[in-house]
């Protein structure tokens, strides 16, 4: 396991301080806020720590306020219903007294039924696409810290990357094979948890693609909104991941974007939805 990745699991390894309450360190990163993958993912550790039997299957997650990178974060879990088949659980993450994030989450006994699944993409292996850090070594005394920062997700992007392609390539689409630098444990609720962290460090980038955007703050404000997310199957999140997103709308301020992570033999593992804020500053728009 990478340094990185430890760090990572260190983060998921959420300190129970009473019943349904757990408390979730930060990173020691210079951040503005919170990065949203974090808390979705130490949110559903939080709630499978409260589960006895069945996986995740799904998630349906909002952002209520951007989180403070200099504090921790506690998590309380809401135990609301636990059925033989399914067990239901709400968290709130909570930070200065308020709310930051909501989340519910829903587990699964396994079952048998009906199966079947969209084909996966046709697309490079892995191994022969480009490192994140070779695709931005040009960019690389731009971003400083960022990019001399050990990453504990491994991303590999399939043509060109998302900061670099409006103009060139303005498809509201993007393919990466990604999955976490090391070998995990067994746990499948770890593998969903770095899974959810994984599942927003590129989502809402499909969204802004095809359009000229400046990341000035004076000038754009983007953020997540939701965050939903459906498991299929058991699966490791340090093997190759297939991540294929698409952008089918976006307006209003605000563009929807979606995603489905396939294994490399081609089965379906996770779906994702979520809805981003892409506000340009300077025009007229209601207060919040």
């Amino acid at each position: 396991m990478s340094d990185a990745l430890d760090r990572l699991v260190h983060l998921l390894d959420l300190e129970p301080i009473e019943v349904n309450i757990f408390r979730g360190t930060q990173p020691d990163e210079e951040r503005q806020r919170v990065f949203g993958g974090q808390v979705a993912a130490q949110a559903l550790m939080a709630a499978g720590r409260t589960v006895t039997h069945g996986d995740v299957h799904s998630l349906h997650s909002y952002f209520l306020r951007p989180g403070d990178p200099a504090i921790p974060i506690l998590y309380e879990v809401d135990r609301i219903r636990d059925g033989r088949s399914f067990t239901t659980r709400r968290v709130v993450a909570i930070q200065h007294g308020e709310a930051i994030f909501n989340l519910e989450a829903s587990f699964h006994v396994e079952e048998e039924g009906p199966e079947h699944q969209i084909p996966m993409p046709e697309v490079p292996d892995p191994e022969t696409v480009p490192t994140l850090t070779e695709r931005l070594e040009q960019w690389k005394d731009q971003l400083s810290s960022w990019y001399d920062r050990p990453h504990p997700i491994d991303q590999r992007y399939i043509g060109t990357i998302p900061w670099s392609s409006r103009v060139e390539d303005p498809d509201p689409r993007q393919r990466l094979w990604l999955r976490a630098d090391g070998r995990l444990g067994d746990d499948p609720l770890l593998h969903a948890c770095v899974t959810a962290y994984a599942s927003d460090l590129s989502l809402y980038d499909t969204i802004v693609r095809p359009h000229e955007v400046h990341w000035d703050e004076s000038k754009f404000m983007g953020a997540s909104l939701d965050h939903c997310m459906w498991f299929h199957h058991r699966f490791r999140a340090d093997d190759w991941l297939l991540y294929d997103t698409e952008s089918p709308i976006a307006g209003g301020a605000r563009g929807l974007a979606r995603g489905f992570f396939f294994e490399r033999s081609g089965r379906l593992v996770v779906s994702v939805a979520q809805e981003g804020l892409a506000r340009v500053l300077g025009r007229p728009s209601p207060s919040g």
